[in-house]
């Protein structure tokens, strides 16, 4: 191989990684819950999350009056308020798939396991400020109690918690805000490391994924389920799409690349 031959393999290889590092991961949605025997936030879809080799699984906490740190998506459980119930008056609450409810604990443990695969962790909004500042301190030093700093990335649709979180992680680990309402610039100057906005806004605001990608951002779309807007969110170069269905985007994701 000449010299020229080797110039236009190595220039082909750097395409090749570049396209690599371009591909939009993808994230399940409060992991892979479609999947066979697997619910919504439950330790089987954190497993069956990497079992379809995604980027990371999501998934929702809250705390109770006690301060335990529970995995659930809604605020209550059944007519029960979690952040006003003790950890003992919903500790054997259900599943869908029939496992009792888990504790972040329990699932940090789990997706220890799962080397190859981010938490991502959503704490979830509470209109007392004292409530999240509390839960915010507890899953912090719970995760880096546990050395899972890298492993975990925060997200949350409150303003305070990842104000909270900035102060907390020391820049150790990656913080979404979501709600939707701040430009990348405005993300950026409250220090945190990407926005993760509903798919509907990047549809209003196409500029704000280059906007953020300049200035050091990363960029998820959420929940994108239709193929349609999975496609478009690929193709406006989001760094990632959270969805019900993973498998199915995976492959298109690919499908550019």
């Amino acid at each position: 191989m000449n010299i020229y031959q080797k110039t236009i393999a190595t220039a082909c290889l750097c395409l090749a990684a570049l396209s690599i590092q371009a591909q939009t991961q993808v994230i399940a949605h409060r992991g892979y819950w479609k999947a066979e025997g697997s619910a919504q936030n439950s330790l089987a879809s954190l497993r069956k999350a990497a079992e379809a080799k995604v980027y990371g699984a999501e998934f929702d906490v809250q705390m109770t009056a006690d301060g335990i740190v529970v995995v659930n998506h809604d605020n209550t459980i059944g007519s029960t308020a979690i952040s006003r119930a003790t950890y003992e008056q919903i500790k054997d609450s259900k599943l869908k798939n029939g496992e009792t409810l888990p504790t972040l604990q329990a699932y940090l443990e789990e997706g220890r396991k799962l080397k190859d695969l981010q938490l991502i962790l959503e704490i979830k909004k509470n209109k007392n400020k004292e409530h999240e500042d509390q839960a915010v301190k507890t899953i912090v030093k719970m995760v880096k109690d546990m050395g899972m700093e890298k492993q975990t990335e925060y997200i949350s649709f409150s303003l305070n918690v990842c104000e909270q979180l900035v102060k907390a992680t020391s820049g150790a680990s990656e913080i979404f805000y979501i709600n939707g309402d701040l430009s990348p610039q405005e993300a950026k100057a409250k220090g945190f490391t990407g926005i993760d906005y509903n798919f509907k806004v990047f549809d209003q605001h196409p500029e704000w994924v280059e906007e953020a990608h300049r200035c050091g951002l990363k960029v998820n779309a959420w929940t994108t389920n239709k193929e349609e807007d999975l496609k478009r969110m690929r193709d406006l170069g989001v760094d990632f799409v959270t969805t019900d269905h993973p498998v199915e985007a995976i492959r298109l994701m690919k499908e550019k690349s």
